[in-house]
């Protein structure tokens, strides 16, 4: 083991991660120059028994490693077979098959960080009646497990992290690697204030684009969500109607962002008005695209002009069909997990990837300097 590593250094993707665990790898490979024959990848599996029960079983020894272990918990394609039938993994499946490979390890690592991208029964993070705390119960059970670190991206509320006090846990924004893509893939965007503003979903996603804001030094609005509390459909109260609070959004470009994307009404239904408010272009910045109704609604927005691009990471599964919408934009985290994954390795503070203030400062300038020369 090198002096300066924390232990040596071993990663393992759980079913669905695969591909995205190979580019971390690639990453570390070139930064470390290691042969094409030495990876960092160490091999597990979770075979079922034809009840659907399963085992965890890793191929390689892991003791003293620094080891991190990448789960996707939504990633619904992953299947296996029980009684013959051909059976799609749910979160649960997930997060008892990371379970396995914790236990299958068997202490034997010198430190376990599980780097789960969309936490876990991350919306079920608070009490408002008789029921279940589910994401901290999951914390604490990794933690009594014995993970030391866990890294999560764009918590739908970080102070879930209460519950698991002693313990590390990290939320990355990928800010920086949005901005980034919009640049990019809109090359005619202006990121001043006469041009484009932020708005918000919701109030409970207003800290989030609250730093979209003051890091690009934009206007911000916000919607609100009018419920009525006197009924519950599908385990919540439904949604009557969505306010708009702020400023005037005539012939500006707005840039709507949120954590993820799960039926879509609510987006759809706020470009829309914002459309009908005089809005120019509307682009959407979500981490997690689960899309869980499909795409119908979403083809027939786009072809409407509600909407002209949805931004969603690779943290998480995409569907083939995802990937092929000519309004739908992958934003690439790869990169950013490999930098993280090499930091706490080599037993660094991670303080300054969490904080991108200075990257995308320097990517404003660059784009202004590239915009000043065009005209």
């Amino acid at each position: 083991m090198s002096e300066n590593l924390y232990g040596d250094l071993s990663v393992i993707g759980m079913k669905g991660c695969e591909e995205f665990v190979a580019q971390v790898d690639n990453y570390l490979r070139d930064w470390r120059r290691h042969d094409d024959d030495s990876k960092f990848i160490i091999e597990a599996d979770c075979p079922r028994f034809g009840s659907g029960e399963a085992k965890g079983i890793v191929h390689e020894s892991l003791r003293g490693h620094d080891l991190y272990i990448m789960c996707d918990m939504f990633n619904y394609g992953v299947t296996y077979k029980m009684y013959g039938m051909t059976v799609p993994m749910s979160p649960d499946d997930h997060f008892q098959d990371l379970k396995r490979i914790i236990g299958a390890v068997a202490g034997k690592a010198r430190r376990i960080s599980v780097i789960m991208p969309m936490l876990y029964e991350g919306r079920q993070h608070k009490r408002s009646t008789r029921e279940s705390l589910d994401c901290a119960i999951a914390l604490q059970e990794l933690v009594g497990m014995g993970v030391e670190n866990i890294i999560t991206f764009d918590a739908h509320d970080s102070r879930v992290q209460n519950a698991i006090p002693l313990a590390g846990f990290d939320n990355v924004r990928p800010t920086y690697q949005m901005i980034k893509a919009l640049v990019r893939n809109v090359p005619d965007v202006s990121l001043n204030r006469e041009n484009i503003m932020i708005v918000s979903p919701d109030e409970g996603g207003m800290h989030r684009c609250m730093y979209y804001s003051s890091v690009l030094g934009l206007d911000l609005g916000m919607f609100y969500k009018r419920r009525n509390y006197s009924v519950i459909i599908d385990g919540k109260n439904p949604i009557e109607a969505h306010e708009y609070l702020g400023n005037d959004v005539k012939g500006k470009d707005i840039i709507i962002v949120d954590d993820m994307i799960s039926s879509g009404d609510s987006i759809l239904e706020i470009a829309t008005q914002l459309k009908e408010k005089g809005a120019k272009r509307i682009f959407v910045f979500v981490s997690f695209g689960l899309f869980c109704n499909g795409f119908k609604r979403f083809d027939e927005a786009y072809e409407k002009g509600y909407f002209d691009k949805i931004f969603t990471t690779n943290l998480i599964y995409r569907s083939d069909e995802l990937k092929s919408k000519e309004w739908y934009i992958e934003v690439n985290l790869c990169k950013y997990v490999a930098y993280i994954i090499d930091t706490l390795n080599h037993d660094r503070t991670i303080s300054n990837l969490l904080n991108p203030v200075k990257r995308i400062h320097s990517l404003l300038e660059k784009t202004n300097r590239t915009s000043e020369d065009n005209d």
